[in-house]
């Protein structure tokens, strides 16, 4: 029992950092009906509703399937690798950075396990680093790419034409670098392509089953566009999940929209203190975009925008900042997690050569980042 708290412990260490933030801020300010307008109900249903739908496609293998749809005409070196890396890139705008990763971070490994020992050698590491980039990038321009926009998005109020608008050039400029990196890293390791995908599998899931996946994601889509109430989305997609496969629901990331919740107490209860509103005001004011950067490498990103939103009306430098900040240290984004859980997992005499180039890749590309944000702007 004591062995098994303490795995839990370990493996939400932000869901309990963000409830322990909670209590301890209850002491300060007692439970009352206040409270209840601290949560965002909007953001979370349509989370929940995101990661339903997203744990549905997967569940009948479509990710797979539109990988391996992409990537069965391979047969270079160079279209495998920015294949697998802009696979990441542009599938995060829509299906989360986290869902990108788990879906075609394990593709790789599949797809390595295919190929030769030379090639494997020399590109796994810098692949999966450059996915894991990727995802995290590509995943700032829409405000259903990572959790952070979805929640910034919806407190700001910002159209999601204005928002895509703000984040479009940044994304540009990272893509770009993505896309250099790649064929730098193609020019460093030059090795020719053993073998490429020639069968592909089919989708698990029915056509109906499908449908109605693709419903309930326009759904979502016109919700976040604020064209549909999210109670009724939130409604249907629950009958919808319950009617395709009820299962769904046990794979769910719960901790997530309960880290929210403890850091919507917290922020809520800190901005009802005078004194301490008062000194963080002082500390992101006019600093935010730097500010979340650098919050984000100790507590992560998502944390980051959560805690700092409750201190300023400067939506558009903390989005950038928390976007930005998302690269850096392997915490900084909780989605780099993942890429590293699984190399761990399926390469675990990899994990220190990957942590190594990971920490410098992702440095190299938030001050490239930081560096056009000053020229841009």
């Amino acid at each position: 029992m004591k062995e098994k708290i303490i795995y839990c412990l370990q493996r939400e260490r932000i869901l309990c950092v963000a409830f322990v933030l909670a209590l301890v801020s209850m002491l300060f300010v007692r439970p009352d009906f206040t409270y209840i307008t601290y949560i965002d109900f909007r953001m979370l249903a349509i989370l929940f509703c995101l990661m339903g739908v997203m744990a549905g496609l997967k569940d009948i293998g479509f990710f797979q399937w539109v990988a391996e749809l992409l990537l069965s005409k391979v047969q270079k070196v160079w279209q495998l690798v920015l294949g697998l890396v802009l696979l990441c890139f542009f599938s995060a705008m829509l299906i989360t950075n986290d869902v990108a990763l788990i879906t075609f971070v394990p593709f790789t490994f599949t797809i390595f396990a295919l190929i030769g020992s030379q090639i494997k050698k020399q590109l796994l590491i810098p692949i999966v680093v450059l996915q894991t980039i990727a995802a995290n990038l590509g995943s700032m321009l829409t405000p259903i790419g990572n959790p952070q926009n979805l929640y910034l998005y919806s407190k700001s109020g910002i159209s999601l034409c204005s928002f895509v608008v703000l984040m479009l050039p940044y994304t540009l400029f990272a893509l770009l670098l993505t896309v250099i990196w790649c064929f730098a890293l193609l020019k460093m390791y030059p090795t020719k392509l053993a073998c490429f995908i020639e069968e592909r599998r089919k989708i698990s899931g029915t056509r109906g089953q499908l449908f109605i996946y693709a419903i309930l994601f326009g759904l979502v889509l016109l919700t976040v566009a604020r064209l549909i109430p999210y109670g009724i989305t939130l409604g249907i997609t629950i009958i919808g999940l319950l009617i395709v496969n009820k299962r769904i629901f046990l794979q769910l990331d719960y901790s997530l929209l309960l880290t929210f919740i403890g850091f919507f107490i917290f922020i809520g209860n800190m901005g009802r203190l005078p004194a301490f509103h008062q000194f963080l005001q002082q500390v992101v004011c006019d600093h935010e975009l730097l500010v979340a950067v650098t919050a984000s490498q100790i507590i992560s990103n998502v944390p980051a925008a959560l805690l700092l939103s409750g201190f300023t009306d400067n939506y558009t430098d903390l989005l950038i900042g928390v976007n930005l900040g998302g690269l850096g240290t392997l915490i900084a984004s909780m989605a780099s997690l993942i890429s590293y859980k699984l190399v761990v997992r399926e390469a675990n005499e990899l994990k220190s050569a990957y942590f190594r180039y990971f920490t410098a890749a992702n440095i190299c590309f938030l001050l490239l980042l930081l560096l056009f944000t000053v020229v841009y702007r």
